[in-house]
């Protein structure tokens, strides 16, 4: 007996059809698999590079536990704004020093700074504490390295190490106070807008945006950052004594280049980090005493940078803040 269906066309086309059907879903599972596997590989991948990054960081020589043990320099980073509530603050910059002062292994120490400055104060706390290690211990030495950018407060606490190296193309200087602000008092006027305020003391309000400009309010601030000026200058000279070559501009809150900071006595050289671990502290080995930066912390560095939002209110009194 034949089958009819066979000699039927369309039959056999349907059956074509189906087999089609099943033979593409059979690939796009296999497709599927192939995909989920190759994620899954990618995710194990990132896993075990994170892991192993971990692994090489805790093993390298410069930062082991082993070298721990033996002569080595400290190296302490001042990154970013010089600030209470920043990674660069006294607090944290101070609490590293005392740790490395206190290890009998460090033979010296090295504070590499990329900043553009920040507050007085803690710069200050930085700077005297620096000062205070020094008397009570002459056998370690303090040296600045300044990347990038070593100014204002970042350049007062390296004015108060044994010396200072840079890149020729750092930038250093801009020896200067400055106190920011803004005025709106004539666009409320145009927007219609009525200022209410209420104090107790003609010069609670002093530097207000929102009223009008108060002669008697801004000599009495110039009054003021002469004088934070005058101590800041008077901090440099003492950490740099006879070393400065001072001109009419240096204190004016110019900065130069590495190359000509150095032709200004601002600086001492331009080694870097190894050359003044080898050369200078006579201890090559150098460890990171960074506090605040975990592994993890690395790593996320390396992989990305976050982003930061602006509320204007944090803004404008953020730059009421005096800073160096």
């Amino acid at each position: 007996m034949t089958d009819s269906s066979s000699k039927d066309p369309e039959s056999h086309w349907e059956r074509q059809a189906i087999q089609t059907v099943i033979l593409e879903h059979i690939k796009d599972q296999r497709s599927a698999r192939r995909w989920t596997a190759l994620y899954r590989l990618s995710i194990f991948g990132t896993i075990f590079f994170i892991v192993f990054q971990a692994m090489k960081w805790e093993l390298n020589p410069s930062s082991s536990a082993s070298i721990l043990q033996h002569n080595h320099t400290a190296i302490i980073d001042i990154r970013g704004p010089i600030d209470a509530e920043q990674p660069a603050s006294a607090d944290n910059i101070n609490s590293a020093l005392d740790l490395a002062f206190d290890t009998k292994q460090v033979k010296g120490v090295i504070l590499r700074i990329n900043s553009p400055g920040g507050s007085p104060v803690q710069s200050r706390q930085i700077y005297d504490k620096i000062q205070s290690l020094h008397a009570k211990n002459d056998q370690i030495k303090v040296y600045a390295l300044i990347e990038d950018l070593g100014t204002s407060a970042a350049y007062l606490i390296a004015s108060s190490t044994e010396e200072i190296h840079a890149d020729k193309t750092s930038i250093v200087g801009s020896i200067g106070v400055i106190m920011e602000g803004f005025g709106f008092p004539d666009s409320m006027k145009k927007l219609g807008i009525e200022r209410r305020l209420y104090i107790a003391g003609k010069n609670k309000a002093l530097l207000d945006p929102f009223s009008p400009r108060n002669a008697d309010q801004e000599s009495f601030v110039q009054r003021e950052l002469d004088s934070v000026h005058q101590a800041f200058i008077q901090n440099v000279r003492d950490g740099r004594k006879n070393r400065l070559k001072e001109t009419p501009d240096m204190f004016t809150g110019l900065f130069w280049s590495g190359e000509h900071a150095l032709q200004l006595g601002l600086i001492d050289g331009h080694k870097n980090a190894s050359e003044i671990a080898k050369d200078i502290i006579k201890a090559e080995n150098i460890v990171d005493y960074t506090p605040g930066v975990s592994v993890i912390d690395r790593i996320a560095n390396r992989i990305g940078a976050s982003l930061q939002g602006i509320d204007l209110q944090s803004f404008v009194k953020k730059n009421q803040r005096l800073n160096f």
